[in-house]
């Protein structure tokens, strides 16, 4: 599904969290489940390999560390008001995206864009 981003986008996270099924990561603070974004956790990877929010639906907690359960990557989109890109999929208020060149992908806000509908 294609999407014209409608506020730009620029991450501050520089170390995003990369893990793979399987991996445990310790668990941190929860994002406010009556706030913008719901169902969000912070995760730190054990091995190296960054810290970020993840979706509460991929991971197994088991006090201050959890188990993912599914390949997640924290990776946001830097994008520009005006840009169209493409969107996969669409989880606690987030939609994982990718730029028209195929190259870049990484999560965005759903409120900083719209759905494109064909004329």
């Amino acid at each position: 599904m294609k999407f014209e981003i409608i506020q730009e986008h620029i991450s501050d996270n520089r170390t995003p969290i990369t893990v793979e099924k399987g991996a445990i990561v310790m668990v941190g603070e929860r994002s406010n489940s009556a706030g913008s974004w719901p169902n969000w956790i912070y995760c730190y990877s054990l091995d190296g390999n960054g810290e970020g929010w993840t979706p509460v639906q991929i991971i197994q907690i088991e006090s201050e560390y959890g188990i993912v359960l599914e390949d997640y990557s924290a990776i946001e989109l830097c994008v520009k008001k005006g840009d169209t890109v493409n969107g996969d999929i669409e989880l606690n208020g987030w939609v994982w995206c990718s730029k028209l060149n195929g190259v870049e992908e990484g999560w965005l806000p759903k409120e900083k864009m719209m759905k494109v509908t064909r004329k």
